[in-house]
């Protein structure tokens, strides 16, 4: 017996000294997926991710050349930026009827390729103070553009609502310069982001891990 375990053992260091040649990092941590596991869901999510970036760039080809939309592979997930104008006319939040036929192929692949993905709705404006359109702040008006977005996906296009989420950020997140016209064009905008599940469940197991320190 005490024969067996030492072969058991050889191997075992055998394997872990292999991996390290290898430039391997092997980690072991009892009641928890390994980070190999971890690494192959993240890796099939973004190749789901790439195949909606390709599906939607050629859905929304028209759009995509008219500068209405944009489709961006980024850090948090994948995000189809549209123009606020595109979806909204000044000050409002309800969506124009002629918005809807891009929308709706958006909803396709949510519906199809990222299927079992999380969805976010982010309101964005830029800086300039409401005046004449009734809501308190930009805050307001980016949360009811986003809210908007939200229920016409699971309202009208059937999205599953615990997939879905909506954010307004105001004009605390711009993405360009608000002293020139085409920068404030460029800040009011409504982005959807599809973030891949590995992503998520990651930081909700770092939260949990300092929650029991």
């Amino acid at each position: 017996m005490f024969k067996f375990k030492g072969i058991i053992s050889i191997l075992a260091v055998a394997i872990l000294v292999g991996s390290m040649l290898a430039g391997c990092t092997v980690i072991v941590q009892k009641g928890r997926r390994t980070d190999v596991e971890k690494i192959s869901q993240l890796k099939n999510e973004l190749s789901e991710l790439e195949r909606a970036k390709a599906e939607l760039e050629d859905r929304l080809r028209k759009e995509i050349a008219d500068k209405q939309v944009s489709v961006d592979m980024m850090e948090r997930g994948l995000v189809i930026t549209f123009v606020a104008e595109v979806l909204f006319d000044s000050g409002k939040a309800k969506l124009k009827p002629e918005s809807l036929a891009a929308l709706e192929k958006v909803s396709d692949v949510l519906k199809t390729t990222v299927r079992d993905l999380k969805v976010g709705v982010e309101g964005h404006t830029d800086n300039i103070p409401i005046k004449y359109s009734g809501w308190k702040s930009n805050w307001e008006l980016s949360a009811a553009r986003a809210m908007s977005v939200l229920h016409f996906l699971a309202d009208s296009q059937g999205i599953e609502p615990m997939r879905l989420s909506a954010t307004g950020f105001g004009e605390y997140h711009p993405v360009a310069s608000n002293d020139t016209v085409e920068g404030r064009q460029k800040n009011r905008r409504v982005e959807i982001v599809i973030l891949p599940n590995a992503t998520k469940k990651s930081a909700d197991e770092n939260s949990s891990n300092e929650n029991l320190k």
